[in-house]
């Protein structure tokens, strides 16, 4: 995997910021999407700076007609796209007799819907050149229950079978498509959980530890993964030494979920 495009979306910070870096880095060059276009310009100056070959795309990926006119444009002036990577995701918390329908629908409109129209319009491209490879950054609450974040696992569920749907349907034509699921990671969505903001140190120690009141046990490695973490898994499966891997669900949680 020393050359081709990749199109990244929640590019702007966090894991998918890492995803374009470390796909870049190995020599790609990447389409970076985001909604934030501020933001995401900014992320993207830094990536260039560092001579990486990285394009920012503005898009609403919850908006299927932006989608198709993305995926268009990057086609056009990037080339070919072999490589897709959803990794936009919100979080919205709350027990679930008290979520919101807003709570509920934005959740499962970026984190299920939006890897839909993404995936829809880009490998429907692949389908016709007959390669590519695909991986949809799900969540380890996909399949093990936590409370407060029953919108949350609910949709990563979706878009983890989602994805796997998708990926036996495109085998024939040589098209790869897996799953990344996260655990506790250390980037803003995570710290935005802690209460106490995490300033000494006993919001990373609760998901370090665990929690015995929400029954989560905590983290057997002991410490929090890192954006390249999950980013080096990514790139993995998307490249030539996991060419014999497709609709597979790789946990990156220090054994949060137990290997479940």
């Amino acid at each position: 995997m020393d050359s081709g495009i990749a199109l990244v979306t929640g590019a702007a910070g966090g894991i998918g910021e890492e995803v374009v870096r470390t796909l870049a880095e190995r020599g790609l060059t990447v389409a970076a999407v985001d909604r934030h276009a501020e933001v995401l310009g900014e992320t993207v100056a830094k990536l260039r700076a560092e001579g990486l070959s990285v394009q920012a795309f503005a898009c609403d990926v919850t908006v299927s007609a932006q989608v198709d006119s993305l995926v268009d444009t990057v086609e056009r002036v990037l080339g070919p796209v072999q490589y897709l990577v959803n990794a936009a995701g919100v979080l919205r918390v709350g027990q679930a007799v008290s979520l919101s329908d807003d709570d509920w629908a934005a959740t499962f409109a970026v984190n299920a819907t939006g890897v839909f129209f993404v995936s829809r319009a880009v490998v429907a491209r692949m389908v016709d050149r007959r390669s590519g490879a695909v991986v949809t950054v799900a969540s380890n609450a996909a399949g093990t229950p936590r409370t407060g974040m029953a919108a949350y696992a609910a949709s990563k569920a979706a878009t983890a079978m989602f994805t796997k749907c998708l990926g036996l349907e495109v085998a024939r034509y040589g098209i790869r498509c897996n799953v990344v699921a996260p655990g506790s990671t250390a980037t803003p969505m995570l710290t935005s959980l802690w209460t106490d903001g995490g300033a000494d140190g006993s919001g990373e120690r609760g998901s370090i530890d665990g929690i015995a009141d929400e029954f989560r046990v905590g983290i057997p490695l002991g410490k929090l993964a890192r954006p390249r973490d999950v980013a080096q898994a990514v790139a993995f499966l998307l490249s030539d030494h996991a060419s014999h891997i497709t609709l597979h669900d790789l946990t990156v949680d220090g054994g949060a979920a137990l290997g479940v």
